[in-house]
């Protein structure tokens, strides 16, 4: 019993903060969520019902943000994960100058968002001064030059696409580089022993043996694109609407501070809908890792 009191005093301070500033917070956003013509001004609304999931789920701009949103999670966090998990390989295979390449390739990782956007958007941007790097290395290849900042969808959402990669891709490669490195070479050698092919060896020693690590970067992999806001902005300004761009952060954003802003009930519907959609993908990965993960 003395045992159990000093590890629930041990536990106090982490479950103070967790209601603190996770649960209670949430309580908060879920009933801000059903209040009806809620007032910001003067804090009162006049009924409680789901009129507020039903404007945000058929509001046009929460619409394209989830549809930006969902194509974002479903093309870089594969994406990501895979050219990690190479580019981790190759540096595997490199031992003389492997901590160099760690170093090179964390790079970004520790450079400001903002900063890399800015970066990118000036090799993507046209101007009329330049078409921008981009657009020169394809004409330099005979094809026609793409507004990848200002102009069709698939050009905007490609250039995203990409610097959500470049941007999340370094946290991946270390990740993976520091779970191939406590793989047991003996494994290898036996495989090598018996004749096994490299292919083999990957698909049977070393994925495996690294799967907890795979599944934790795909989990947070998910979790993150659901949540990004900063590449949009960092390539596209706080317009995102207007650009056609936003994300379900965003639109969140927008609905308590942006020009639309002065809307917490829409803010929150919004929010509780990014949670369940968080919470129900979190799940799905969980059940597939019971069979495809190995502890």
């Amino acid at each position: 019993m003395r045992q159990e009191r000093k590890a629930w005093l041990y536990l106090l301070p982490a479950i103070l903060f967790l209601g603190a500033f996770l649960v209670y917070p949430l309580i908060d956003v879920f009933i801000y969520s059903v209040e009806e013509g809620y007032n910001f001004a003067s804090q009162t609304y006049f009924g409680v019902g789901l009129y507020n999931y039903s404007y945000v789920l058929h509001d046009p701009y929460f619409l394209q943000a989830v549809k930006n949103t969902f194509l974002l999670v479903i093309i870089t966090v594969p994406l990501s994960t895979g050219l990690a998990l190479v580019i981790s390989l190759a540096l595997s295979s490199i031992r003389p100058l492997r901590d160099l390449f760690q170093t090179i390739y964390f790079l970004p990782y520790v450079t400001n968002t903002l900063a890399v956007g800015l970066v990118f958007m000036i090799l993507f941007q046209k101007t009329e001064y330049t078409d921008g790097l981009i657009n020169l290395m394809i004409q330099w290849f005979g094809g026609s030059s793409v507004d990848f900042i200002e102009g069709p969808y698939w050009a905007k959402m490609f250039v995203l696409c990409f610097y959500t990669i470049w941007v999340v891709m370094p946290f991946k490669i270390l990740i993976l580089t520091s779970a191939l490195a406590s793989v047991n070479p003996d494994y290898y050698k036996a495989a090598r022993v018996d004749g096994t092919s490299k292919g083999r060896i990957f698909l049977r020693i070393t994925l495996p043996m690294i799967s907890p690590m795979v599944f934790y970067l795909i989990v947070t992999g998910f979790i993150g694109a659901f949540k990004a806001y900063s590449d949009a902005v960092a390539l596209f300004g706080t317009d995102l609407n207007a650009a056609g761009m936003n994300t379900i952060v965003g639109y969140v954003y927008d609905m308590l501070y942006g020009d639309s802003g002065g809307f917490p009930s829409y803010a929150s519907a919004a929010a509780i809908i990014l949670f369940a959609i968080v919470l129900t993908i979190t799940c799905i990965n969980l059940l597939v890792s019971k069979k495809h993960v190995h502890y």
